[in-house]
């Protein structure tokens, strides 16, 4: 019982110790800890001031996602069934589902109609493209220069030893006109809005939300709507070529299944004129199996009659896609930067830099001294 007594005591005073000895070391190296937390305050007092400001302009939309047709007809894709004709094939779902979204608005193509589109832009007395805005008017602030030519710096020189690609230039003349072959300033266009603007959607609250955030606000609030716009014309269009396809499909089988019931109805026509007064079991058979598909026949012929006049009717529908529960507004309380948070951020790096640095210098220290004694 004395030896554990006595073991866990001198554990606990050399923990004691190497406490001390930590904070003795952090304590003889405090002038290095507060000359790096001021330094990251300095450094965040200069990124807070020097960020520039970002306003956010959202809108929030909910999806009025229909059914297929079959589901909508009920029972009739049973009976189209029984004639060998799927209707999942004829009636998918005819809008598009709404976690399809995010990837419309981040798509080239829509990034390029959106780019090549006219604002109302800051400092410019003209609306303008968001092309020639970030082209010829958005300079970037200090702290956009700093980055270029610091951290962006490898990038700019392998640039300038490929070279620019002329505006359309193709890289194969062989490539058709639907593949994309962006210039370099359309790539860097096409990733700035795919970084400003934004849709997210909430799954448990049933909504989505469109968002873009820009240094004016008012030309936040504008590509916000613009976005809005081209989200409910491109699925709008979708809607619209995934009825008018159903409705060609439907015509065709309706077609086909009134040309099935007209012969087979003069068959029956004229199995009964030649037999007007039937004798024979074999007659009676006959007759039956011919009234049998014919009040089969009639019964598709009937049902996809049904069906051709409600997606007549689907095709000239005008039902909203989205329903906007929030509309676009200009903000007026910019959302970045963040400047109380920019300079904690700094100055706790500063601290841990400064920190890591006296700690570091204790431990080289300890390390050449058993290296020189060993040696």
């Amino acid at each position: 019982m004395t030896t554990k007594d006595n073991t866990s005591t001198t554990t606990n005073t050399d923990d004691e110790i190497d406490l001390i000895a930590l904070a003795k070391t952090l304590w003889d190296g405090r002038k290095t800890v507060i000359k790096f937390t001021l330094i990251g305050m300095a450094l965040g007092l200069l990124f807070a001031l020097l960020s520039p400001k970002e306003y956010t302009a959202s809108t929030t939309m909910v999806p009025q996602t229909g059914g297929s047709i079959a589901s909508k007809l009920g029972g009739l894709s049973s009976l189209a069934s029984l004639a060998g004709v799927s209707m999942s094939s004829a009636g998918d779902k005819e809008s598009l589902l709404p976690n399809i979204y995010p990837q419309i608005v981040q798509s080239i193509p829509f990034q390029l109609e959106l780019m090549n589109s006219t604002f109302n832009c800051p400092k410019v007395d003209h609306p303008v493209s968001l092309y020639d805005y970030f082209v010829n008017y958005n300079k970037p602030g200090v702290l956009g220069n700093v980055k270029k030519y610091t951290l962006g710096l490898p990038g700019l020189l392998i640039g300038a030893l490929k070279g620019k690609p002329e505006q359309g230039e193709l890289l194969d003349t062989t490539l058709s006109a639907s593949i994309l072959n962006l210039t370099e300033d359309q790539d860097k266009i096409v990733k700035i809005l795919q970084g400003q603007i934004n849709l997210e959607i909430n799954d448990k609250e049933g909504f989505l939300t469109i968002s873009s955030r820009f240094s004016d606000p008012l030309l936040a609030a504008q590509v916000t709507r613009k976005t809005q716009t081209m989200l409910l014309d491109y699925v709008s269009r979708y809607k619209l070529d995934k009825a008018n396809e159903q409705l060609k499909f439907i015509e065709a089988r309706y077609a086909e299944k009134k040309a099935e019931f007209e012969l087979i109805q003069q068959e029956l026509a004229e199995f009964r004129d030649r037999n007007k007064y039937i004798t024979t079991a074999t007659a009676s058979t006959q007759l039956e199996q011919l009234q049998t598909q014919y009040n089969l026949a009639y019964a598709l012929y009937s049902d996809w009659a049904k069906q051709l006049e409600q997606a007549q009717v689907q095709v000239k529908e005008d039902t909203p896609i989205l329903t906007i529960i929030e509309p676009v507004r200009v903000p007026s309380e910019k959302s970045k930067p963040n400047r109380p948070m920019i300079l904690i951020i700094w100055v706790f790096l500063g601290g841990i830099l400064g920190t890591g640095l006296v700690f570091g210098r204790e431990f080289y220290g300890s390390v050449k001294k058993q290296w020189n004694t060993a040696g």
